[in-house]
């Protein structure tokens, strides 16, 4: 063998991105535009269209819970979802052909709220079937993304994910800008048919790479799952052995490493606990807020320029406002406080979160009191309040996000993450089931109305915040990743069994 051949062999060869990767990414651009456009005129249009077409004030706190419950029932459908369509993925079709096929009837839902624009009822019918759409393949794309590496490009991965949230963010981005503006000069048919339109772009665009995909089969029921393990230890609670924990009873019929595995699960199911506080409410700034930014001053002054903007386009902010923060908050905050010696754990930012969320909140406040007073209060306000929320987004999603990963075993982080959403979902049915109230009329509707609906919640968080600071303390941590000792020792006792 010649020595340039041996020079040859001795330079590693470069990584290079799936061929597959710019239709993932392209389809997941098209998507979020979908859903967060559709999403941007939602609680608008139905006040609009359905349930205070005339603008009536005797009307508007009515008319205002029922559009506000709608949306907020959509959403939780759409995040309950990801954990049922995780388990079917990975049990029955695979993760190609279930995103493909529920695609297409995401692609359904959008021409039904496209059609029935004037039919409440063909309208809500059309809402459920975008949410089960959305809901049923968020889980697996952003897996499938992961499936499409191996050994030889595994350094690649965080730069792809990058890639996919950023085109997140660009696709609700543009969407916040654009179909506001369409719904103003064309109407709610090619609103809600933009988005439809952009669904069947994505879905396309998801086939077009269907001969590039790694496609990993699906691989059967698997009993040693959260909710197997958990209907059976309940159903056993009898045969615990003293010192046993509830959980430890599976231990015979199912894998005992699983099980241990589902204790961690619990354990950050504990901290998720506290987030729901937060996904109560973040929701409203989609809903409720947009409501409160139509009567608000739209005019926004730059010094330089000044123009006015649509009501659903302030959301616009929360995309900007939350990639800046991304990067303060990495690269300034944290090893600010870690430098000065208050370790920025995830537990902190979680509670700090939740502080920033209720001020958040206290914000629109002041914001609701000064509408209901006759007064119009300018858009920059809200878009303070839209500030302190993505500031709260970061310490309590992203922070959430990474310690389900960090705190529970290889085999249960899928799990985690459906669990993180049926969180979304949970949040939002708290807020739906408030709304609901009111609609009803009697003691919420008389009681919540004006700015007492954002004070209730302030004091919801902040009750949450004083039961974090009691019980967060006494939490059990275990890094997984910083202390690999923890999964081994755990395979190591199952072994012994």
């Amino acid at each position: 063998m010649s020595e340039t051949t041996l020079a040859a062999d001795a330079v590693p060869k470069k990584s290079r991105f799936p061929k597959a990767v710019p239709f993932i990414i392209g389809n997941e651009a098209a998507e979020r535009f979908s859903f967060y456009g559709m999403r941007s005129i939602l609680t608008l249009f139905l006040v609009k269209q359905f349930f205070n077409p005339t603008g009536a004030a005797a009307l508007s706190q009515q008319a205002d819970a029922h559009a506000n419950k709608l949306n907020h029932l959509f959403v939780m459908v759409a995040y309950a979802l990801p954990f049922v369509g995780g388990m079917v993925a990975d049990w029955f079709t695979g993760k190609y052909k279930l995103i493909l096929y529920i695609s297409m009837v995401y692609c359904l839902g959008h021409l039904l709220l496209s059609m029935f624009d004037a039919s409440l009822g063909g309208f809500e019918i059309g809402m459920l079937v975008v949410a089960i759409g959305a809901g049923g393949i968020k889980s697996c794309v952003s897996a499938n993304v992961g499936d499409q590496f191996d050994a030889s490009n595994q350094d690649l991965l965080s730069k792809i994910y990058g890639w996919f949230y950023f085109s997140i963010n660009a696709g609700s981005m543009l969407s916040t800008v654009a179909i506001p503006w369409t719904y103003d000069h064309f109407g709610p048919k090619w609103a809600f048919g933009v988005p439809g339109i952009l669904m069947a772009l994505a879905t396309l665009i998801f086939f077009m790479g269907r001969k590039r995909y790694v496609k990993v089969p699906p691989q059967g029921v698997n009993r040693n799952n959260l909710v197997f393990i958990t209907f059976y230890a309940l159903t056993h609670m009898g045969q615990r052995k003293p010192g046993e924990s509830l959980l430890d009873v599976a231990k015979g019929p199912f894998d005992p490493e699983k099980v241990e595995g589902m204790k961690a699960v619990y354990r950050v199911m504990a901290v998720f606990f506290f987030a729901l506080a937060f996904w109560a409410v973040w929701d409203q700034c989609l809903s409720e807020w947009t409501l409160y930014a139509a009567k608000s001053d739209l005019n926004i002054n730059l010094g330089f320029t000044s123009f006015a903007i649509d009501p659903g386009q302030v959301s616009t902010v929360n995309t900007i406002f939350l990639m800046i923060f991304i990067v303060f908050f990495n690269y300034g905050v944290y090893p600010f406080f870690d430098k000065i010696g208050l370790k920025t754990t995830p537990l902190r930012r979680l509670g700090a979160g939740l502080i920033l969320t209720a001020l958040s909140f206290v914000v629109i406040a002041f914001t609701h009191n000064s509408i209901e007073h006759g007064g119009v209060p300018s858009i920059w306000w809200q878009i303070l309040a839209f500030m302190i929320l993505s500031a709260a987004e970061v310490l309590v999603s992203i922070t959430g996000l990474e310690y389900a990963y960090t705190h529970s075993p290889k085999s249960m982080k899928s799990t985690m993450t459906g669990i993180w959403f049926l969180v979304v979902s949970f949040g939002n049915l708290i807020t739906a089931s408030v709304n609901g109230l009111i609609e009803d009329g009697g003691w919420w509707a008389h009681n919540l109305k004006g700015a007492n609906y954002e004070w209730f919640f302030v004091i919801f968080i902040m009750v949450f915040v004083v039961a974090f600071l009691i019980i967060s303390p006494r939490l059990k941590e275990r890094n997984y990743i910083t202390d690999p000792y923890v999964e081994n020792q755990v395979i190591a006792d199952t072994n012994n069994l």
